[in-house]
């Protein structure tokens, strides 16, 4: 009984996590429209040296060591790629597509990555490619195209830069989920999560460090930190944790309530306006990326007998 209640509570929590990603987005759309100094790059690099210094404080009190993990090179060179390939794309060009288009449009088309991964997978790892799965990839694709043109052959209602970087941001969520995927059986999600982003920072200094004139006004920093911590620090872990009471695959169900949250907060607070053909955009690509996740029932059986 107990389990099944802390089984019951992860899963409330995951989904909470991930209406977290999808409102913190909404605080960076507000930052966006408050000032136009304010980029997605200096965004980027604020949100991930104050989490990554938080996070790396909290794993020390916990006494995980975060230090020790920069004695094993083969470790140290994982984090240097989630933090380049992964954590670093995931939240820049996140970011570009809010500023670029919005909330909504940015995190639907970030929830695509799972296909990507199942390309990568299918190219490397030989992995069946299903019929559900490419009835899903073609049901994702026509919601992309719906989204990105009311259903309009001649008419794109989001730039051509919007979806180029969406798609990017997508690839990072893929890279994001397949890097760590060995580590994070050995090492802290806090210490894996505050290196990549300390190394992320690095990353965006070296490539274009950004300052900005930021107004140091109330607003800004209090949306700024609603994206670091809503956004950040308590997701990041609430997900994690819940991996170790909930199942990967009900967990990546729940991942549906970033691209809803965005969207509903999105007409919400921001009057986006969603026409008829934008909704079953949003529904096609929500439903397709669900369906990854079905498993056919003899597969199921067969787990069971497994265990």
């Amino acid at each position: 009984m107990k389990s099944i209640s802390k089984q019951k509570l992860w899963t409330i929590l995951a989904a909470s996590a991930a209406t977290m990603w999808g409102i913190s987005g909404l605080f960076g759309e507000a930052l966006f429209n408050f000032s136009a100094s304010i980029t997605p790059l200096w965004l980027t690099q604020t949100r991930m040296i104050v989490s990554g210094i938080v996070l790396l404080i909290m794993a020390q009190a916990l006494g995980q060591k975060p230090f020790a993990i920069l004695k094993n090179k083969r470790d140290l060179s994982v984090i240097v790629a989630y933090g380049l390939l992964g954590l670093l794309p995931v939240q820049l060009f996140y970011f570009i597509v809010i500023q670029k288009a919005n909330a909504s449009v940015a995190t639907i088309l970030q929830f695509m990555g799972p296909f990507f991964v199942l390309a990568y997978l299918g190219l490397t790892h030989k992995q069946v490619i299903r019929r559900l799965d490419i009835i899903a990839a073609i049901g994702a694709f026509i919601g992309v195209f719906l989204l990105a043109t009311h259903g309009k052959f001649n008419h794109l209602a989001i730039t051509p830069i919007a979806l180029f970087f969406g798609f990017l941001s997508a690839v990072g969520e893929a890279s994001y989920t397949l890097i760590p995927v060995n580590i994070v059986k050995r090492v802290s999600s806090l210490v894996l999560t505050g290196w990549g982003m300390l190394v992320a920072r690095i990353g965006l200094i070296i490539i274009h460090p950004q300052f900005g004139n930021i107004p140091h006004k109330p607003q800004v920093w209090l949306l700024t930190s609603a994206v670091i911590i809503i956004g950040t620090i308590i997701p990041f872990q609430m997900m994690a944790n819940a991996l170790r009471y909930v199942k990967p695959a009900i967990v990546s169900l729940l991942d549906a309530f970033e691209p809803m949250a965005a969207t509903i907060g999105g007409v919400l607070f921001f009057h986006l306006s969603m026409s008829l053909m934008d909704w079953l955009g949003t529904v096609l690509i929500l439903v397709a990326v669900l369906a990854l996740n079905i498993s056919p029932k003899n597969k199921i059986k067969a787990k069971k007998q497994e265990d």
